[in-house]
C-alpha cells in the first residue's frame, strides 16, 4: 500500500469527524435560537424577577422600587441581553448532550463513567453558586450600596433640608449588568470541587498537594473576594468562607478518588507503594 492511499484511509474518518460535529453544531445552534426566541417573548417576567433584590433592599428603607431607561434603546438591549443568557441556559442541556454525543463514541467505557458525572455536577454547582449570589449576596450588596443615600426628594424635586440629597435612580441596563456579574461570578466559583475533581481523576492534582498548598488557597481565595464582591466586610467574609469550604470539599473528593484507585488498582494487582520502589531503588543503586 503507498502513501498515497494511507492518506485517503485516514482523510475519510476525519471528513466523517467533521460531518458529525457540524451536524452536533447545527443541532446546538437550533437548540438556542430556539429558546433565546422563547425567553424574549417573556424577557419582562424574568427581569422582574431579577428585581426582587433591589425592590426588597428599597423596600426595607421605605422606598418605592423603580429603574429607569436612561437611554432609548437600553430596553431593548436589556431584553435582547436576558433572552440571550436565558436561551443559552434553557439550551444548555441539549448543547451539552450534543457533545456528549460527539465526544462519547472516542472514549472507553470506563472513562464515560468517570467524566458523565462531572457533566452532570458542572451545571448544577451554577445553579447552586447563582442561587447563592442571588438570595444570599445581592440583598447584602444593595443593602451596603443603598447605604450611600441621604436626605429626601420633595415631589418638586427640591431638597426636603438643607443637605445635599443623595437618592438612587437606577438604570435598567446598569442594573442588569451588575446582577449578571454576581450571578456569573459565584456560578464561576462553585465550579471549584468540580474542576479539582476532574484534575485529580485525570492525576494531575493530589490530596496531599492541595492541602500543601492551602495558605495559597487562602490568599487566592481572598482576592477573589475582594474582586467579585462589593467593598463592604460582610459579603466578602460569607464569599471567602463559602468558597475556602467548597476548596475543602475538593481535597475531600480528591482523596476519596486517590483511595478509589488505589483499591482498583491493589484488587487488580498493579498497584505499586511508594516506600516499595524507593527501597528497590535503593537497592539498585547499591548492587
Amino acid at each position: 500500500m503507498s502513501a498515497e492511499d494511507d492518506i485517503e484511509d485516514s482523510a475519510a474518518p476525519l471528513i466523517e469527524h467533521l460531518a458529525e460535529l457540524r451536524t452536533r453544531i447545527l443541532y446546538s445552534l437550533a437548540a438556542f435560537i430556539v429558546a433565546m426566541v422563547a425567553c424574549y417573548t417573556v424577557w419582562n417576567p424574568i427581569f422582574n424577577f431579577l428585581t426582587h433584590p433591589i425592590c426588597g433592599a428599597l423596600a426595607d428603607r421605605g422606598q418605592e422600587c423603580g429603574l429607569y431607561l436612561i437611554k432609548l434603546q437600553e430596553g431593548f438591549f436589556v431584553a435582547v441581553t436576558i433572552s440571550f443568557m436565558g436561551g443559552f441556559a434553557l439550551s444548555f442541556p441539549v448543547i451539552a448532550y450534543q457533545m456528549w454525543r460527539f465526544v462519547a463514541p472516542g472514549l472507553y467505557k470506563t472513562e464515560k463513567n468517570a467524566f458523565l458525572p462531572f457533566l452532570i455536577a458542572s451545571p448544577v454547582m451554577f445553579f447552586l453558586g447563582a442561587a447563592f449570589a442571588y438570595y444570599v449576596i445581592l440583598p447584602l450588596a444593595f443593602q451596603f450600596f443603598l447605604g450611600f443615600q441621604q436626605g429626601n426628594f420633595t415631589p418638586e424635586g427640591k431638597a426636603a433640608n438643607d443637605m445635599a440629597a443623595i437618592g438612587f435612580q437606577g438604570s435598567v441596563q446598569e442594573y442588569l449588568s451588575l446582577t449578571v456579574k454576581f450571578v456569573m461570578a459565584f456560578g464561576i466559583c462553585f465550579q471549584l470541587p468540580v474542576l479539582l475533581s476532574l484534575m485529580g481523576k485525570a492525576g494531575l492534582v493530589s490530596a496531599a498537594g492541595l492541602a500543601s498548598v492551602r495558605k495559597y488557597a487562602v490568599v487566592a481565595i481572598l482576592i477573589v473576594a475582594a474582586i467579585a464582591t462589593p467593598p463592604d466586610v460582610i459579603s466578602q467574609v460569607i464569599l471567602f468562607v463559602v468558597v475556602y469550604g467548597l476548596y475543602e470539599v475538593s481535597i475531600f473528593l480528591v482523596r476519596r478518588i486517590e483511595r478509589n484507585r488505589e483499591a482498583r488498582m491493589r484488587a487488580d494487582g498493579t498497584w505499586v507503594d511508594e516506600d516499595e520502589e524507593d527501597d528497590g531503588d535503593d537497592e539498585t543503586r547499591s548492587s
